[in-house]
């Protein structure tokens, strides 16, 4: 990695507008921000002017972005919605099983998403830097499929990180009764 990358990495980022984003949750209640739906545009400021932005090549994460902001807001819970449901040990197989409630700890021991780093992983990191950098101990994210919103809150759906989870750090959803298979008649189909 070169000197410059290795730079732009630790630089200090900040939602620039955070303030503008709080006075309009503040002052108009009935207003829906939104904020960080494409991760953002990103800027550095000039150093010999530091009032003034100037447009860089990078790439903000939208996740990461949205645990940010929330963190800054000092939100209770960051939701994180998907067309895939939460988080899945072992996604896509045969004995593969949905986590319910996983601890940040856990997550990061077992490396959670780091088989899907387009997709799951920045979801899963983003989840668990909010969980870890909000003022609130009982703060907590979920991530989960768009259809299931109304259950996220409920944690009947979707998978909810949070930093006090009893025993190993997760618990695992109950597997679902999958529909059994037609019986076949043994008489030949009858078609009138």
């Amino acid at each position: 990695m070169n000197e410059h990358a290795n730079k732009q990495q630790t630089t200090n980022h900040r939602i620039i507008q955070i303030d503008a984003i709080k006075t309009i949750l503040e002052q108009c209640p009935d207003i829906l921000p939104i904020a960080c739906g494409g991760g953002g545009i990103p800027v550095s400021r000039i150093p010999s002017n530091p009032r003034t932005l100037t447009g860089v090549e990078a790439v903000i994460d939208k996740d990461a972005c949205g645990a940010k902001l929330a963190a800054e807001l000092d939100a209770d819970g960051f939701i994180i919605l998907t067309d895939g449901g939460g988080i899945w040990q072992n996604f896509g197989k045969p004995n593969a099983r949905e986590m319910k409630k996983a601890s940040p700890e856990y997550l990061e021991g077992t490396k959670a998403g780091k088989n899907f780093p387009g997709s799951m992983g920045p979801k899963i990191q983003a989840a668990i830097d909010f969980v870890n950098n909000s003022k609130s101990p009982n703060a907590w994210a979920a991530i989960g499929d768009l259809r299931d919103v109304s259950k996220i809150f409920n944690n009947e759906e979707g998978t909810l990180v949070m930093k006090d989870v009893k025993g190993e750090g997760v618990v695992w959803r109950e597997q679902k009764a999958e529909p059994s298979p037609p019986k076949q008649s043994k008489e030949p189909h009858k078609s009138g």
